[in-house]
């Protein structure tokens, strides 16, 4: 008995891949899956099969339909069993055709026909893709449950993505990174959830009046000279702590504009000290912390190298680090995984004078900022703010110019600290401050297309206020 079949233009792009299934059923689904062959593809059309048992006659049913790029849903649908329905994919990467079954549904064999066209463009999206097929019947009973993976997807060298980069026409230029042998270890330094995710929280979206006369372009950094802290770049080492280094970047700049005190802030308290309802789990990802800013306050804290020198409360516990280039005393090798969550600090440093509770600093209100003029609106009036981003495998390369993709292979979501804005060679562009060290990059900076929302920058804005009678 042909209970559907299945027709899928992939999100994959690849020589060969591998297709990885389970039946997600339990035992009140009616029809298991037993089996599926074959499990390993190849670029262009293949023909799959299914098989298992159906217990029950049917009459039809309903389904619905998940796709997940890592932890991000991309698409969701749903649709008749009995009849066809065509469900197309994100950014034109294709389409899927779910053709109906034969309805009323008899019990006996189950067999599923699945066609997978592996799409050969480089424009096709080769993220590793999850789907999630689950079927009703009329009656109410679980009908069907499968899953479907693609894995062990072919990724690019650093070389070879620099080659691409610089041989066409990006408008930006790429070098073989010294912080990473591989794209595998680029991941243990993304750790922000983006819109999509269920971990996923922001603030609310502040309406924000654009400002006349806008300058065409902006720099923090040179616009508050006094403010040090908005040029000093960090290290977040091997750990998934970008989102609490994107926070403090954006938190101790407006501190200082607001209130004249040129003093760094810790990542340490923010990343490790939030509990189950904060932003975030240390390394293990998160949000924006600017609601932890207001509620809890931070304490005052240093790079690694200001630890115990008596000049913050709570300095950054885990040491900067080098992956594959010689060790020296300054990036010493990184572990072999990324770096456990450290304790949360209660206490200040034995070497510095102040109290943890009395050192914190609060801010006083928090929001979210949507649009491409009333972004550059807070940057201008305010400074700073907490950014976060798709990161695709070109994107550790990056050395200067305007960033774009040029690749479709995510790695995960990264959070940073915007500074400002301008135009290069015709190519509108956000400044954006890294936690990568000084040395990726531009000086640690990198500069991404402004006003297309690319790789979704500007889809994940957050700052606050911070009263200008607050000191330290």
């Amino acid at each position: 008995m042909s209970v559907g079949k299945l027709v899928a233009t992939s999100l994959v792009a690849a020589s060969a891949v591998d297709l990885t299934w389970s039946d997600c059923g339990d035992a009140a689904t009616h029809g298991t899956v037993t089996n599926l062959q074959p499990t390993a593809l190849n670029l262009g059309s293949n023909q799959l099969k299914a098989t298992g048992i159906l217990d029950k006659d049917e009459d039809g049913g309903t389904f619905e339909f998940v796709a997940k790029a890592g932890p991000i849903t991309v698409l969701k649908g749903s649709g008749n069993l009995c009849e066809d329905t065509t469900i197309n994919l994100p950014l034109g990467a294709g389409s899927i055709v779910l053709h109906g079954i034969a309805c009323p549904a008899k019990a006996g064999a189950l067999e599923i026909d699945l066609d997978i066209n592996l799409a050969s463009s480089e424009e096709v999206s080769n993220d590793l893709v999850k789907i999630s097929l689950s079927g009703v019947s009329t009656s109410g009973d679980k009908l069907l449950c499968m899953n479907l993976g693609i894995a062990s997807l072919a990724v690019a060298s650093f070389e070879e993505t620099v080659e691409k980069v610089n041989s066409g026409n990006h408008a930006w230029k790429a070098e073989v990174p010294s912080k990473f042998a591989n794209v595998d270890e680029v991941k243990n330094y993304l750790g922000a959830f983006l819109p999509g995710d269920e971990k996923y929280q922001e603030e609310p979206v502040m309406e924000v009046e654009v400002s006349n006369g806008l300058p065409d372009s902006f720099d923090s950094a040179t616009n508050w000279p006094q403010c040090s802290v908005i040029g000093n770049v960090r290290d977040q080492s091997s750990c998934g702590s970008c989102w609490a280094f994107g926070s403090v970047g954006s938190f101790e700049a407006r501190a200082c504009i607001a209130t004249g005190n040129d003093v760094k802030y810790s990542p340490e308290q923010t990343a490790f000290c939030q509990g189950i309802f904060g932003a975030g789990n240390g390394c293990q990802g998160g949000n924006s912390a600017w609601g932890f800013f207001k509620n809890t306050g931070v304490v005052t804290g240093g790079d690694y190298p200001d630890k115990d020198t008596g000049a913050t409360c709570s300095s950054y516990s885990l040491p900067p680090c080098a992956h594959h280039v010689p060790a020296s005393a300054e990036y010493p090798a990184c572990p072999s995984a990324e770096y456990p969550n450290p304790r949360c600090p209660k206490t200040c440093e034995s070497s510095y004078a102040g109290e943890f509770d009395s050192d914190k600093l609060h801010a006083s209100k928090t929001y979210s900022v949507r649009g491409e003029q009333q972004i550059m609106t807070q940057l201008v009036n305010n400074g700073p703010m907490y950014v976060a981003f798709n990161v695709f495998d070109d994107f550790p390369t990056y050395k200067s110019g305007v960033y774009h993709k040029t690749s479709n292979k995510m790695l995960g979501g990264h959070a940073v600290t915007m500074v400002g804005y301008g135009e290069l060679d015709g190519e509108k562009y956000w400044k954006i401050k890294n936690s990568w060290n000084e040395q990726w990059g531009n000086g640690g900076h990198f500069l991404i297309r402004r006003g297309t929302n690319e790789c979704g920058i500007e889809a994940s804005v957050g700052a606050g206020d911070i009263s200008a009678s607050e000191v330290v």
